[in-house]
């Protein structure tokens, strides 16, 4: 019998990509809780957000399969509706209510963070990913997915306010703001359902339930 060795179970975590990419996602989430969670070094990591979440972005892309038309137009799109509902939210309130972004999101164009247009294609990635094969029905599945959308933004908006991501007025997150998540998020996810390129990606669930579990844990924390 062949002996189990830890430099076997070293050589074979190693050789699977999938696992050394989910374990580098839970150790950077755990320092960026660590590293927002301490006020001497939260400055430094308000500093590291958009990188944060730009390479969240490039892990998932990385295990993509199928980078058709369908999939480019895909990622085009969710940019462009999110990052415009963003820039028209900020302008005139609608869809989600009267609030401004800080500094810490990075460049800006029309006074909205070009990462948050980035951060809408990850989120629909993600959730319609963790759905896809589970639910036939498009109109199901795509408000199914724009709820757990919400879901994460209730756990996201404390975290961000007190980071000084945005700023809403009078210091309130308006019901508006859920209620106008969801109808973009059903927007973009129906147009998700549509387009046919291949949804299944090892790292989707992962990186959800990392993301749900660091903004939870910030919750607490900050």
């Amino acid at each position: 019998m062949k002996n189990n060795t830890l430099s076997d179970r070293l050589t074979a975590i190693f050789s699977n990509k999938v696992l050394l990419f989910k374990i580098a996602i839970t150790i950077f989430h755990l320092v960026g809780v660590m590293g927002m969670s301490l006020p001497v070094l939260r400055p430094y990591f308000q500093l590291l957000t958009p990188f944060h979440l730009l390479l969240s972005t490039i892990l998932l892309l990385v295990f993509h399969k199928e980078w058709n038309k369908a999939f480019i137009g895909f990622m085009i799109i969710s940019f462009t509706i999110g990052y415009g509902s963003e820039v028209m939210g900020v302008h005139t309130g609608f869809p989600f209510g009267n609030y401004s972004y800080g500094p810490v999101l990075g460049f800006q164009m029309l006074e909205v963070p070009l990462l948050i247009g980035v951060n809408w294609l990850l989120l629909v990635y993600l959730t319609g990913g963790v759905l896809h094969g589970k639910i036939h029905n498009n109109f199901l599945a795509a408000a199914i997915a724009s709820l757990m959308m919400v879901v994460l933004d209730y756990l996201i908006e404390p975290v961000a306010v007190k980071l000084d991501f945005w700023t809403w007025e009078n210091d309130v997150i308006p019901l508006s703001n859920f209620i106008g998540w969801f109808g973009v998020a059903f927007l973009i996810h129906l147009i998700y359902r549509k387009l046919s390129f291949e949804k299944q990606n090892p790292l989707s669930l992962y990186l959800l339930i990392n993301l749900t579990i660091f903004f939870i844990l910030l919750n607490i924390l900050l």
